[in-house]
């Protein structure tokens, strides 16, 4: 190949040159040395079509030699005048001049050349704007931010699946925001490809940029936003580390309002298109080394993107261009509104109220910019506004919402996935809307096929909002506001191994506390109900041989026993899928809850057929929205999150590291009386006396405020609010677990 090239090159040019192969995406290109002197550069394209395209790139290059102070890549005709030719019939062959000079990619970044770097940008855009080329506006250019959204089905083809999870979220984002923008947005020709590796810089300043084969007829703003994306890589700050970009190009070309209300979002589509060409051209050219080189630094700015409150990032895109803030800080207005509409048995979490405006994945976004890890928000099972469970939704709205008086297939689907799950005994299901309607349903199915009505409950046991979930929820019913137990209620003692009657040094412990129902059994139970960990009694891990001794005692006694694993259950225990199974039992029933539809009104019951069959009575059971489409659609994209993105691992191995940095802080600080829980369930209690466990309530409350003002949103629990509950979605990563525990041992030493 290289001497056929040289020879080409003699031919037709007249040069006789030494060739040096460089860095390319599509073309091959070849640095041209003559007497010793870097000289020119050869472009060969494979694709012998686009001669027309190659024509306007240079008419778009002749524009910008009218800028004197830079450098723009002149082409050089052949010996008969020609600039395009080709070589061996399968490549058009160009010759363009050499720029010297370093890239910014090789040098260190500062505010001075990013500066620098926008204004030549927007002398750039301001030379080519109204310059109009037919060629350029209808070549369809899979580089041009605009066509982001058609890379929706190139997603799956896409072998990283966290990686996959944040391109579709900032599509569908991207849509929402961008796709329906009607604002003042320009249009132009423009570069649209001001990489670090295409820009020459001397020093500070600008010398000129190369390449122009992804010339598009786009927004002109995305000029600005390809080059922030480039120049944001590998900076611990990214929005603060191109303002100076964005200052620079807005001095040398005004922006207006709505185009920087866009540019946070551009920027993430640059990043997802950048990501799939690349992931996809490595699979095709796997020998290409130039495809992969920003692949790792994206990778690690679309994480960092994603934790960006996006109006914070717009406030401060803003205030480069000299603009005042919009950030809201309207607790006081909404506190207002609150108090007007709403009972104030509604309550608010935490001292100062936030604002949420938005939510993804792990983190929530206020409205006055700021950024929270969402530690505690089991219902949203799989992230926030996770797009698969996003686009499920909209997807079987726009199709069929019904109720299952009639066939579909979304109902049956769902249903033998979700049985699948369990034991094969449990293989009947009850669809509802909430964790409350199952708990509910869960009694009435006791006390139907036992045709009795008492019930043993957990102490501090919670199950739900209706009646009967607050009838046979300790946490409510002992609490404040409560009436106390009705007389077929039967409470049975915490298995508290920190601070109950039987603890951590009893190997027999789980068994002690099971005898403490003997007292019930000896009139008629319909059922024994708990969570496999008690979460409102403060993330109490159940003793071992807890629930197979009790789930005996009640079985010999008539009754059936209830797990209650909407706060537990779909992988939360890493190990293991459902939170009974770390006891070893089977339960009768199971009540699921809204972390099944990821916050979708989405509920069940899962009992055996025996239990199902008693309760055909001749009484209809019906539920209006229970098992519609659109809700079973949705519970069925949670089951394939979960297993595609490998939650349980990740609940296991995350919560496991947890668990030890906890217990490495326990040791540290006497306040942390006790470290429990399992996967993304944990518990820290407080105490402000190891000796006694005197509660350290107070200062349980003053920690989760100061975490909440640190970034961190976590939440108390347990019978005197002493247990600080750990529960996130399951993307929490092991690097917001390392920012968690950092963050919580700097608030537990300035909380005092």
């Amino acid at each position: 190949m290289e001497k056929k090239i040289i020879e080409f090159l003699q031919a037709k040019y007249g040069f006789d040159a030494t060739l040096e192969e460089l860095r390319g995406y599509d073309d091959l290109n070849y640095l041209l040395t003559i007497d010793g002197k870097a000289a020119y550069v050869l472009k060969l394209s494979r694709d012998i079509s686009q001669r027309s395209f190659l024509e306007s790139q240079h008419k778009i290059i002749n524009i910008l030699a009218h800028l004197n102070d830079f450098q723009f890549p002149r082409v050089i005709p052949d010996k008969t005048g020609n600039h395009i030719t080709s070589f061996e019939e399968i490549f058009t062959a160009r010759i363009l001049t050499y720029i010297p000079g370093e890239f910014i990619a090789e040098v260190p970044k500062n505010d001075e050349l990013s500066m620098n770097f926008g204004k030549f940008l927007g002398r750039v855009d301001s030379t080519l704007l109204g310059h109009r080329n037919p060629v350029i506006e209808s070549r369809h250019n899979p580089w041009d931010i605009r066509t982001f959204p058609e890379l929706r089905n190139k997603l799956d083809q896409l072998q990283d699946a966290g990686l996959k999870k944040l391109i579709h979220y900032f599509i569908i984002q991207y849509e929402m925001y961008i796709g329906s923008c009607r604002g003042d947005i320009r249009k132009s020709v423009i570069h649209n490809d001001a990489n670090d590796w295409n820009v020459l810089v001397e020093g500070n300043n600008i010398r000129g940029l190369i390449d122009f084969g992804d010339l598009a007829y786009t927004y002109t703003v995305n000029e600005l936003a390809i080059a922030a994306t480039y120049m944001a890589m590998d900076r611990q700050d990214p929005v603060s580390g191109i303002l100076p970009l964005i200052q620079g190009y807005h001095q040398a070309f005004p922006l207006n309002e709505t185009e920087i209300s866009m540019l946070y979002y551009l920027i993430a589509a640059r990043l997802g298109i950048s990501l799939i060409m690349s992931d996809l051209s490595e699979q095709q050219d796997p020998g290409n080394s130039y495809i992969g080189i920003h692949v790792e630094k994206a990778c690690s700015l679309i994480e960092k993107w994603i934790s960006i409150n996006p109006r914070k990032a717009e406030d401060q895109f803003r205030g480069a261009c000299g603009w005042p803030s919009r950030a809201a800080g309207k607790v006081t207005t909404y506190s207002s509104e609150r108090s007007k509409y709403f009972s104030k048995v509604l309550s608010l979490s935490y001292q100062v109220p936030i604002v949420m405006e938005k939510a993804a994945f792990q983190y929530m976004y206020g409205d006055h910019g700021r950024t929270y890890v969402d530690c505690v928000n089991n219902i949203m099972h799989v992230g926030h506004a996770h797009p698969v469970v996003v686009e499920a939704g909209q997807r079987q709205m726009a199709i069929l919402n019904t109720n299952s008086r009639y066939y579909y297939d979304a109902l049956s689907n769902y249903a033998g996935r979700l049985l699948e799950l369990f034991p094969a005994h449990l293989n009947k299901v009850f669809l509802v809307n909430s964790g409350s309607a199952a708990s509910d349903l869960a009694i009435r199915l006791a006390r139907n096929f036992t045709g009795r009505k008492d019930i043993i409950v957990m102490e501090h046991g919670y199950h739900g909002n209706t009646t009967t979930g607050i009838e046979i929820s300790h946490y409510k019913f002992a609490g404040k506001g409560g009436s106390g137990a009705e007389k077929h209620i039967h409470v049975a003692p915490i298995p508290d191994l920190y601070r109950g009657e039987f603890r951590k040094d009893d190997s027999k412990a789980g068994i002690h506390y099971a005898e403490k129902i003997n007292p019930f059994l000896s009139q008629p139970v319909a059922g024994f109900i708990c969570e496999p960990i008690v979460g409102c009694g403060g993330q109490i891990v159940l003793p071992p041989g807890y629930l197979d001794a009790v789930y005996k005692k009640v079985r010999h006694a008539g009754g059936v026993c209830i797990a209650d694993e909407v706060q537990t259950g779909f992988g939360r225990a890493g190990s293991h899928f459902w939170a009974f199974e770390m006891q070893g039992v089977i339960p009768d029933i199971v009540i699921l809850g809204k972390p099944m539809g990821n916050g979708h009104p989405l509920g069940a019951v899962v009992c055996t057929g025996e239990i199902a069959s008693a309760f055909e009575n001749g009484m209809e059971f019906f539920s209006s929205f229970g098992g519609n489409p659109v809700s079973c659609e949705i519970g069925s994209a949670v089951l394939n999150v979960i297993r595609a993105e490998e939650l349980q691992k990740q609940a296991e191995n995350v919560g496991n590291f947890l668990l030890k940095e906890f217990s490495s802080l326990q040791a540290r600080y006497p306040v942390i009386g006790d470290v429990r829980g399992s996967g993304f369930f944990l518990g820290l209690e407080l105490v402000s006396d190891p000796q006694s466990l005197a509660p350290a309530t107070d200062f349980a409350k003053k920690l989760i405020n100061k975490m909440k003002d640190a970034g961190f949103l976590l939440s108390t629990d347990g019978p005197y609010n002493q247990v600080i509950k750990f529960k996130p979605p399951m993307c929490f990563s092991i690097t917001n677990a390392a920012d968690l525990v950092l963050t919580l041992e700097s608030t537990l030493n300035s909380a005092g």
